[in-house]
C-alpha cells in the first residue's frame, strides 16, 4: 500500500470515528458491542453504567487519559467503527492495556468517598437481608425498615444531598454526567417510597425487588462516582472552591445532626455481627 492509500485510510477512520462522538455512549456501544473490551481495558466502564447517557465525546475528557493512552485507544475504538483496509497499519497495533491507576482525591472529595464505604457495607448485607427476610414479625420489620432508614438517611439525605445541594453545583447541570447521577438519586428515592410501601403491606417479594434493584443501582453508581466522577471534578475545581464545598459539607452535616453518621455505621455493624453470628 502506498503512503497516499495510508493516510487516506487513516483519514477516513479518523472521520467516521467523529461522526459518532457527538452520540450518547449507549448508543454508539449497542451499534458496536466489540467497543465495550477495549473500554474496559481502559477502566471506563460504560457498558456496565445503567444510565449511559454521557456522549461519547465527553468519556475521553472525564476520564483523563494521558495524551498517548488517549491517542491509542481512540484508534483500536476506530478501528472497531470503521476497521482499516487490509494492510494498513494503525496505531491500534502496538496497543497495550494500560496499567491500573491509582485514584487520589482531594481531602474534600476524599470525605464523599469515604462515605461510600459504610454504604457500601450495606450493599453487602443485602443478600443476608433477603435470605434472612420476615416482614410479620416486629423484629423482623424492624430490621427491614432499619435498611431502608438507612438508605433515605444516610445514603440519600445525608450523603447524596451534600453531593446535590453543594458539589454539583460547581458544574454545569447540564453536563450528561451530571444529570445522570442525578437520575440515579432518583431512582434510588423511587425504590425507597416502593419498599415503604410494600413493608406497610407485608409485601415481603416487592421489598426484594427493590431492594435488589437499589443494590445493583448503588453498586454502579458508586463506582461511575469513585473512578470517573469524583477524579474530574477534583481537577477541575480550585482551592479556593475545594475549601467553600468543604465548608458546605461541615454546614450541611451540623443541620443533619453530628450523631446521624454514628448511628448508621452502629446499625451497620450491628447487622454485620447479627448475620455474621446466624451463620456460625
Amino acid at each position: 500500500m502506498s503512503r497516499h492509500t495510508h493516510i487516506s485510510a487513516m483519514d477516513k477512520l479518523t472521520e467516521d470515528l467523529a461522526k459518532h462522538l457527538p452520540r450518547p455512549i449507549k448508543e454508539v456501544i449497542t451499534e458496536f458491542p466489540d467497543l465495550v473490551d477495549i473500554l474496559n481495558e481502559y477502566d471506563i466502564g460504560c457498558g456496565a453504567c445503567l444510565v449511559g447517557t454521557c456522549l461519547f465525546k465527553d468519556i475521553v475528557s472525564i476520564h483523563n487519559l494521558p495524551p498517548e493512552v488517549e491517542k491509542e485507544m481512540m484508534a483500536r475504538l476506530a478501528d472497531v467503527i470503521s476497521p482499516l483496509p487490509r494492510g494498513t497499519v494503525s496505531a491500534a497495533t502496538s496497543a497495550s492495556p494500560p496499567k491500573t491507576r491509582e485514584k487520589t482525591y482531594s481531602p474534600t472529595v476524599k470525605r464523599l468517598v469515604d462515605e461510600h464505604l459504610l454504604i457500601k457495607r450495606w450493599l453487602a448485607l443485602i443478600p443476608e437481608v433477603i435470605n434472612n427476610m420476615d416482614v410479620t414479625s416486629g423484629e423482623g420489620r424492624e430490621v427491614v425498615a432499619g435498611g431502608i432508614d438507612f438508605i433515605s438517611s444516610y445514603a440519600d439525605k445525608f450523603h447524596h444531598g451534600k453531593e446535590e445541594d453543594i458539589l454539583f453545583k460547581y458544574f454545569d447541570g447540564q453536563a450528561e454526567i451530571i444529570q445522570a447521577m442525578h437520575s440515579d438519586h432518583e431512582t434510588g428515592r423511587s425504590h425507597v417510597k416502593a419498599m415503604r410501601e410494600a413493608l406497610k403491606k407485608e409485601d415481603k417479594d416487592t421489598i426484594i425487588k427493590h431492594l435488589q434493584a437499589y443494590g445493583e443501582l448503588l453498586t454502579d453508581h458508586i463506582k461511575k462516582e469513585d473512578e470517573i466522577l469524583f477524579p474530574w471534578m477534583d481537577r477541575s475545581l480550585s482551592e479556593t472552591n475545594k475549601n467553600a464545598i468543604a465548608s458546605g459539607f461541615d454546614k450541611a452535616e451540623r443541620a443533619m445532626g453530628a450523631e446521624l453518621p454514628a448511628q448508621c455505621e452502629t446499625f451497620i455493624a450491628a447487622l454485620e455481627k447479627k448475620f455474621t453470628h446466624s451463620s456460625k
